[in-house]
């Protein structure tokens, strides 16, 4: 395919009727939407070159203060990657999970959300994509879990276990989906989820180790395939976290 001049692309630029001049107070938050808009309608895809500043001045009509400004914010949201150089511009991106999450993740920090909350909301969540984890989880996947596990070992040997060890297999497990989805909506529950955690410990300082031992024998469960093993494992270790923050309400 032939590269197009004006965008250092594969495909030609948005056609100049897919944006809309705006004039309301917070002129640069319009823009934002109506590109987001356009990615979502598929207008715009991930590698798509949008306009130059001065084209999308005109095209908007407004001044190139407000399209910076604007470019910043989806830039920020990783929508769209920033590129300088003779090839360079503003180009839609797709964004990852982590980034996906972050949104869903400040909502989750700054609602008045209890432990107890927290984990039962685990137990309704990770016990649901068990059977999805044992049946698609890869060898590979269980290889980076029994590494995970590894480490927990060697942290509680030496008396520098933390609790991010045991949100990081957490959200291994989750990856074992290989649902994007799902992915991202546990990455998003990491504070919540540490925070429930940090509570029960405070309950049982010492329920990192036999957390750890639990996770060893979860994965044994998800390479030997077996369902109800695993799922009765997960169970017995989120209702003890469970129980822990049900004595702290």
């Amino acid at each position: 395919m032939a590269v197009d001049e004006k965008t250092g692309s594969g495909k030609p630029a948005p056609e100049p009727d897919l944006f809309s001049p705006v004039s309301l107070g917070r002129v640069s938050q319009v823009i934002v939407d109506q590109i987001k808009m356009l990615i979502h309608e598929g207008k715009l895809s991930p590698g798509d070159r949008l306009p130059s500043e001065r084209e999308l001045c005109n095209r908007f009509g407004v001044s190139r203060v407000t399209v910076r400004e604007a470019l910043r914010v989806l830039e920020a949201g990783g929508l769209v990657n920033i590129r300088v150089g003779a090839h360079g511009g503003a180009f839609v991106t797709q964004p990852s999970n982590s980034r996906l999450g972050e949104g869903l993740a400040d909502l989750l920090r700054l609602s008045p959300l209890t432990a107890a909350q927290v984990t039962e909301a685990r137990m309704v969540f990770e016990l649901g994509i068990v059977p999805m984890v044992v049946e698609r989880a890869t060898e590979e996947d269980i290889a980076e879990l029994r590494e995970i596990c590894d480490r927990q070992k060697a942290a509680l040997k030496d008396g520098t276990y933390s609790l991010t060890l045991s949100t990081e297999f957490h959200t291994k497990v989750a990856a074992c989906t290989h649902n994007p989805a799902i992915e991202m909506l546990v990455e998003s529950f990491h504070g919540p989820m540490l925070m429930s955690l940090r509570e029960a410990k405070t309950r049982a300082p010492l329920m990192g180790r036999k957390g750890a031992t639990e996770h060893a024998k979860f994965v044994d469960a998800v390479a030997a395939g077996d369902v109800e093993t695993a799922t009765e494992i997960m169970r017995t270790h989120l209702q003890r976290t469970a129980d822990r923050v049900a004595q702290t309400s």
